[in-house]
C-alpha cells in the first residue's frame, strides 16, 4: 500500500519516486471508476523519477474500504479541491482516466471558482469532453449492466467478478462510480484557462475521438491531442509513449506549442 500524504492523497515508493525534477511538478491521478490508487503505480514507476505523482483514494476501496463511497461527482470533486488547497507544495498537474478525467476538470473548475491557482496542466484520458446530454454508457441501472460494462471494458480482472466473494468487495464502489457519473449533469461556465492534453484510444467503445477533442472547447490554452491504438484501456500497452508525453509537456514552457494531434502506435 502507498503511504498515506492525507486521507485523499497516496504516494506509491518508486525507484527514484521522491525526486522529482521536471520543474518540481506532481502530478496528481484520479482512477477510473472502480478503480483505487494503486492504478497509478505503473505510471509513477515510468515517470521516476522526473516527475512525482500522487494517486487519489477515492473512499469505499483498498485502506478506505471500510468508509461509504461518495456517488456524486459534485461532492466528490468539492472534497478533491477541498484536499488540493491544503497541497501538494509547488506547482502540480491533474491526470484522469475515464471517471477521472470529469473529477480532474470538475475539481480544477472549483479551484479556479475560488480564485486559487490551479493545475498547470490538465490531462484527460478515456473521456468525452462534457455535454448538456449524458453519454448513454454512463446510464447502468442494474449490477448486471455495471459487470457487463466493466467486462467490456477491460478494468477489472475476470477473475474478480466470478468470484462471489471477491465481486461482493467491489460492487459498492462500482455502484458509487457509476452512479455518480450516470448522474452526473454538466453545469455550462466560462472555460479554464489550463492547457489540455487529450489521450483517448482509437478503438475505444465508450468515447470517439472526435468526442475525445471536443475538450479543445472547454479552455482558452492550448489543447493536444494524441490517439493510440487500442480501447479503453490503451494506456496499459502504450505506458512508457505516456510517460514521456507527459515528461515532455510537463518539462515545456508555458508558452508552447498552441495545439497538436498525433497518432502513438
Amino acid at each position: 500500500m502507498g503511504r498515506v500524504d492525507s486521507e485523499w492523497l497516496r504516494r506509491f515508493a518508486v525507484p527514484g519516486g521522491d525526486s522529482a525534477t521536471a520543474g518540481g511538478t506532481t502530478l496528481v491521478c484520479f482512477p477510473h471508476a472502480g478503480g483505487a490508487a494503486s492504478a497509478y503505480v505503473p505510471l509513477a514507476r515510468a515517470l521516476a523519477p522526473e516527475v512525482a505523482v500522487l494517486s487519489v483514494q477515492y473512499p469505499g476501496r483498498q485502506d478506505r474500504r471500510h468508509e461509504r463511497p461518495l456517488d456524486d461527482i459534485g461532492e466528490l470533486a468539492d472534497a478533491l479541491a477541498a484536499e488540493v488547497r491544503r497541497g501538494p507544495e509547488g506547482p502540480y498537474a491533474f491526470f484522469g482516466h475515464s471517471m477521472g478525467a470529469v473529477l480532474a476538470y470538475e475539481t480544477a473548475r472549483r479551484l479556479r471558482e475560488d480564485g486559487r491557482t490551479g493545475p498547470g496542466h490538465l490531462f484527460l484520458s478515456g473521456r468525452r469532453a462534457p455535454a448538456l446530454d449524458p453519454s448513454p454508457h454512463d446510464r447502468l441501472l442494474t449490477d448486471d449492466d455495471v459487470m457487463a460494462a466493466v467486462r467490456r471494458l477491460g478494468g477489472t480482472t475476470p477473475a474478480v467478478l466470478d468470484d462471489p466473494e471477491l465481486r461482493e468487495m467491489v460492487m459498492p464502489a462500482l455502484r458509487a462510480d457509476y452512479r455518480a457519473v450516470g448522474s452526473y449533469g454538466w453545469r455550462p461556465g466560462a472555460p479554464l484557462s489550463v492547457p489540455i492534453g487529450v489521450f483517448v484510444g482509437d478503438s475505444d467503445p465508450v468515447v470517439t475521438v472526435e468526442q475525445a477533442s471536443a475538450w479543445r472547447d472547454f479552455t482558452t490554452a492550448p489543447t493536444t491531442l494524441e490517439v493510440f491504438p487500442g480501447g479503453h484501456f490503451y494506456l496499459d500497452r502504450h505506458l512508457p509513449a505516456i510517460a514521456r508525453s507527459l515528461t515532455a509537456a510537463l518539462a515545456a514552457p508555458a508558452d508552447g506549442p498552441s495545439a497538436g494531434t498525433g497518432v502513438r502506435s
